[in-house]
């Protein structure tokens, strides 16, 4: 970039220049600028990314739609950076447009990925449904075979549709065969991680952890900030899983602390921070944890709130409203709880608040009592039980099966081997040991044949 710089200075001691494309020669000083943009939002010096993408739009014309589209993309990912989300998403919609004006169609499904990122943290996850349907229909428009950026389309839907309780819409899309040259470069990690959060949905947290492993070794990083990062995503499945000695070593790993500097980049990753607080005083009534949970919640409830970013918001108030319950002091529980399902229910969020378990269950019941967005909260309270009433009733059982075990025991009556199964699941082969020999043990039995034989008895199968 130096060299061609060069070039363009008025006295520049280069010999006779001769120019053979007068139009590219008067965009190189823009071409130039969205380089240097490029490189130092690679370098996370935003405010030189700044600098030099609006000076790409000084210098090109406005029908340069690829030179300005890339400079408004990177000043658009510069804002997401800082959490400004709405001028972020502004942005992109122009980026988004010019490059489809120019007909760079899968570099348009990448703005389709973030314009949908940016929504659902927004809390708007009807927009972000709406972004991936249309640039899934852009894509068909195409009438090629499967277009690159098709396949993450589906995985962001698969997403949406995971957090609406959908869980059969939600797997059928993530298992949506299109092949691999149908993904941008991020959509294997992406797709693993669709697929862990189904499997956490599904109460199968060693299947979630092992995807969230294999999403570790496929992850490709890009321009787009992680907000989401992967070890805090375990982090989470550690917590539930009762395995605090993980989450605290994943926490002096990251060098949280409650009170560290909050940012948009790491806020995932202090909600986080708040789950290992409230799970620790569960696990050994230290007070300081608790109280140490609340004070940082109420920090990031105000950065969230100031940010725009609803999405957030609601998860906060739903773990404010627990910190509060845990303590005895119900009033200020209820009103968290209340604010949080006022937000979501407009957006149909519900495994936002059933994954939290029972615990809020029994908030949400107290809150049917008094009368708290009353349809919503049965709504909750249905899909709370829904997974327990088709798994646990009328089995017979001391210790009823999960629904990933009935769904093991389902397979073991088929022809299928057990690698055959275990990719069936998608899951590691240890993984399908631990739930056969789990099953052997509620079933009571000691063999294949022995627990699909016991289960036809029961009626389970």
């Amino acid at each position: 970039l130096r060299d061609a710089e060069r070039w363009l200075e008025p006295k520049a001691d280069m010999g006779e220049m001769i120019v053979v494309d007068e139009e590219e020669f008067r965009g190189l000083a823009g071409t130039i600028a969205m380089y240097r943009a490029a490189i130092a939002l690679i370098s996370d010096n935003l405010s030189d990314t700044m600098k030099h993408a609006r000076r790409v739009l000084d210098l090109v014309p406005e029908d340069d739609h690829l030179r300005r589209g890339a400079a408004a993309g990177l000043l658009g990912l510069t804002y997401w950076r800082i959490g400004d989300l709405e001028v972020a998403h502004q942005l992109y919609v122009d980026c988004m447009t010019r490059l489809q004006k120019v007909g760079f169609i899968s570099d348009v499904m990448g703005c389709a990925i973030t314009l949908a990122d940016i929504r659902i943290v927004q809390g708007r996850l009807h927009d972000a449904m709406r972004t991936y349907k249309q640039a899934l229909q852009m894509a068909t428009a195409q009438r090629t075979p499967a277009l690159r950026g098709m396949a993450d389309m589906y995985v962001g839907m698969s997403e949406i549709e995971r957090e609406r309780n959908n869980l059969s819409a939600a797997t059928l899309m993530s298992s949506n065969e299109l092949g691999s040259f149908a993904g941008l470069p991020q959509n294997p990690y992406r797709w693993c991680v669709a697929m862990a959060h189904i499997r956490e949905a599904e109460g199968d947290l060693d299947s979630a952890l092992d995807l969230l492993d294999e999403a570790e070794s496929l992850y490709v990083g890009d321009f787009s900030p992680n907000v989401r990062p992967f070890p805090a995503l375990k982090a989470r499945l550690w917590i539930k899983q009762g395995r605090m000695r993980e989450a605290h070593e994943w926490l002096r790993k990251q060098d949280l602390s409650v009170e560290g500097e909050l940012s948009y980049l790491r806020e995932f990753e202090h909600i986080t921070l708040a789950r290992v607080l409230l799970a620790q005083y569960l696990h050994d009534h230290d007070d300081h944890a608790i109280l140490d949970a609340i004070g940082l919640l109420d920090r990031l409830l105000m950065g969230a709130e100031e940010g725009g970013r609803t999405g957030n918001v609601i998860e906060i108030l739903i773990l404010l409203a627990l910190a509060h319950q845990t303590r005895g002091d119900t009033p200020p529980a209820l009103m968290m709880l209340e604010r949080a399902l006022t937000l979501a229910e407009p957006e149909g969020y519900i495994r936002l608040f059933v994954d939290e378990g029972d615990r809020l269950k029994r908030l949400l019941e107290k809150a049917m009592k008094q009368g708290i967005v009353p349809n919503y909260v049965h709504q909750l309270l249905s899909a709370s039980g829904k997974i327990e009433d088709r798994t646990h009733a009328d089995q017979g059982l001391i210790d009823p099966l999960s629904e990933r075990e009935l769904e093991v025991l389902r397979l073991l009556g088929t022809d299928l081997d057990g690698p055959e199964i275990a990719s069936q699941l998608i899951v590691s082969l240890n993984t399908l040991r631990t739930h056969t020999k789990n099953i052997y043990t509620k079933l009571g039995v000691n063999s294949r044949r022995a627990a699909v034989r016991r289960a036809e008895e029961l009626g389970l199968l």
